[in-house]
């Protein structure tokens, strides 16, 4: 079994890191190079720096501060918002980002999909899905930051861009975000079955449990955290010792 990885997710607005509930409601979270370097300290195997208002607000993600996080961490980190062609890609990776991700831009241009894999190869290109469950009980895609629904299947968008490219894919569900109450598993697994590439869980991880929970029962290859970790709820090297002691392969426990 490939050793899993627990990555906190740093979501910039206005140039400050913020923590919402369902996507909205947002509040300050700390410093973005400063966290980044704690993380590394605690034992983070990734970071994942999302610029949340880029796509709405229709501007590129924050170069400079990517450069600056560069220079301070020791660890891979993930770029995304505001990325809408290869010279965005090009300008990120550039300023020292490891990978970036697309989210409405794959959406509404699936064909970026190909041009990041075959221009950078598909490691570097980690696509984002946001998805919420509808009353109907189906999965459906969001848009900008979860502020636009749209009527693609979570799973069918999902294998569409493994088939075309994507080296990850970063499934954030909109109806856990920020719950605390556990990840989405049922649809986790089922991408899991799915999928030949990487999962990234991302939405509702409120105890140490629900990592245990989202790597045995959602079967993901990652699991992505903000609030539990920015104000201090559960720390990284503890829990790694707890998933350890559970019988799950973590890396730097």
């Amino acid at each position: 079994m490939l050793a899993k990885r627990i990555i906190p997710c740093l979501d910039i607005k206005d140039n400050k890191i913020v923590k919402g509930v369902n996507f909205i409601n947002f509040r300050d979270a700390g410093d973005a190079v400063e966290l980044g370097i704690q993380y590394c300290k605690e034992g983070a195997d990734e970071l994942v720096y999302l610029d949340i208002t880029a796509s709405y607000e229709k501007r590129k993600t924050f170069t400079d501060l990517v450069t600056q996080i560069a220079a301070n961490i020791n660890i891979p980190f993930t770029v995304g918002g505001g990325i809408y062609e290869l010279k965005d890609v090009d300008r990120l990776l550039n300023a020292g980002a490891d990978k970036i991700s697309i989210n409405s831009a794959a959406l509404r241009s699936p064909y970026l999909i190909e041009e990041i894999a075959k221009n950078f190869g598909n490691q570097v290109c980690v696509v984002a899905i946001d998805a919420k469950l509808e009353t109907n009980k189906k999965w459906l895609c969001y848009l900008n930051g979860g502020r636009i629904p749209t009527n693609q299947p979570l799973f069918k968008w999902a294998i569409e861009a493994e088939n075309r490219g994507a080296g990850e894919i970063l499934f954030t569900s909109i109806t856990h975000d920020g719950a605390q109450n556990g990840y989405a598993n049922e649809a986790l697994s089922i991408l899991a079955k799915s999928l030949h590439i990487p999962i990234i869980a991302s939405g509702g991880a409120g105890t140490p449990e629900h990592f245990k929970d989202v790597f045995v029962s959602g079967q993901s290859d990652a699991a992505l955290a903000a609030s539990v970790f920015h104000f201090r709820k559960i720390n990284i090297k503890n829990l790694k010792k707890f998933l350890w002691k559970e019988g799950i392969s973590i890396r730097n426990k």
